[in-house]
């Protein structure tokens, strides 16, 4: 009996995730990881401080089911921290094909420049229908780089999963307080 000779890959074949070897968990890769971490929880934290909820939200009619206002830090602390891991995890991974990784981090981008849009458009532009708009077009940006970050790295698409649950029940929020105060 004669073994099979591997059939040669391509520049387009993906490799497996277990014929992949990651580079190792070093001090340098946990300072990379701090970076990332503190570089998206820095974005989300500047916005959220340049455009408070302030005096115009608290006087807005809110559903009954409305989280308390102290909750959106440590969420979305919690969730960036999240998502700077998962991009961390992907910019580690050295499996996917060149597109699959550009496609994986102008999903990132999209996503990115729609959530951070999302507060100036709510709380500075007091604009609750454009942000509905815009929280919309978050989370179908969430979902393709869960989706895509998920196939690189099975861990990164599952770090986002949190953030695809807050974001879809914000969404609705979003458009709750919308429509009770149009």
């Amino acid at each position: 009996m004669h073994a099979k000779a591997p059939a040669p890959q391509s520049a387009n074949t993906r490799p497996s995730h277990a014929t992949v070897q990651r580079p190792p968990l070093d001090a340098r890769a946990i300072a990379t990881w701090l970076l990332w971490v503190l570089a998206v929880v820095a974005a989300g934290s500047l916005v959220g401080v340049l455009f408070s909820p302030g005096a115009w939200f608290a006087g807005l009619a809110k559903p009954s089911w409305n989280p308390p206002s102290w909750l959106f830090g440590p969420v979305w602390t919690t969730l960036y921290a999240l998502m700077g891991t998962s991009a961390w995890l992907v910019w580690r991974e050295p499996a996917g094909t060149p597109a699959e990784r550009r496609g994986a981090w102008l999903a990132f981008a999209v996503h990115a420049a729609l959530n951070l849009a999302w507060t100036p458009l709510f709380f500075g532009l007091q604009q609750p229908g454009l942000a509905f708009l815009d929280i919309c077009l978050v989370w179908l940006a969430l979902l393709a780089m869960t989706l895509r970050f998920g196939r690189l790295r099975p861990l990164a698409g599952y770090l986002l999963l949190p953030q695809v649950l807050w974001v879809s029940f914000a969404l609705v929020l979003n458009g709750t307080i919308w429509l009770m105060n149009t």
